[in-house]
């Protein structure tokens, strides 16, 4: 499908954290090795579906005989495994920039990650954490369930037309899909799930404000 050069009147922006504005690929990659091997699992299969998602709803579709309990037990782990372990995490290119740039304007941050987590990462990231986040225990059904992105809209004061959610992996682009909204995909992984615009990174969008308060995003992709 061709890509936008550029997506307008847009009040809000809904963004993802990990593969979107905080890259911790190598934090997120470590742990799910170990967890997979543990239970006897191809590691390189399952790191292919664990972004976006609850770790709980992923280890449902990993091990769908498994009681839901234990699930949630080892999710506990993992969140907090991942919580104490920053090597590696830094901001996705251009992540700077355009969160100074949006600071005048209506955004989100909906994350899978509970709070503690997003604050860890945005902080070894060097992002400030926006007003508003819906974060794992605001939600009770896991993206590709669009509730996250829903919360957020509502708790804007804006309806899912006049938002834009920034994602990089098929369930967070679903989720948004699923809530009515416009999807930007960010990186690699977004790219094969035909989001309504995609860049490599964010040094590849520019914003341009509008008179009544809304934004036009712009996008220069390079070759990808």
């Amino acid at each position: 499908m061709p890509r936008s050069e550029s997506i307008g009147a847009i009040k809000a922006v809904l963004l993802d954290m990990d593969g979107t504005i905080v890259n911790s690929d190598a934090v997120v990659e470590r742990c799910w090795r170990r967890w997979a091997e543990e239970h006897g699992l191809d590691a390189d299969e399952a790191l292919k579906i664990v972004h976006g998602r609850q770790g709980w709803a992923t280890m449902a579709l990993l091990l769908p005989d498994r009681p839901m309990e234990l699930n949630h037990e080892d999710n506990r782990r993992m969140l907090e495994a991942e919580t104490a372990d920053m090597d590696g995490v830094v901001p996705v290119p251009g992540a700077p920039a355009f969160m100074s740039a949006l600071a005048g304007f209506p955004h989100a941050l909906v994350t899978s990650a509970d709070r503690p987590l997003a604050e860890a990462r945005m902080a070894a990231a060097g992002l400030p954490m926006p007003a508003v986040r819906i974060t794992a225990e605001s939600v009770g059904a896991s993206k590709p369930d669009p509730e996250g992105f829903v919360k957020a809209a509502a708790e804007l004061g804006f309806a899912p037309h006049e938002c834009v959610v920034f994602e990089d992996s098929g369930a967070g682009i679903t989720a948004g899909r699923a809530a009515g909204m416009r999807v930007v995909g960010v990186g690699p992984r977004a790219a094969a799930h035909a989001p309504d615009a995609h860049v490599l990174d964010l040094t590849e969008i520019s914003i341009e404000p509008a008179a009544d308060g809304s934004m036009t995003l712009h996008f220069t992709p390079t070759n990808d």
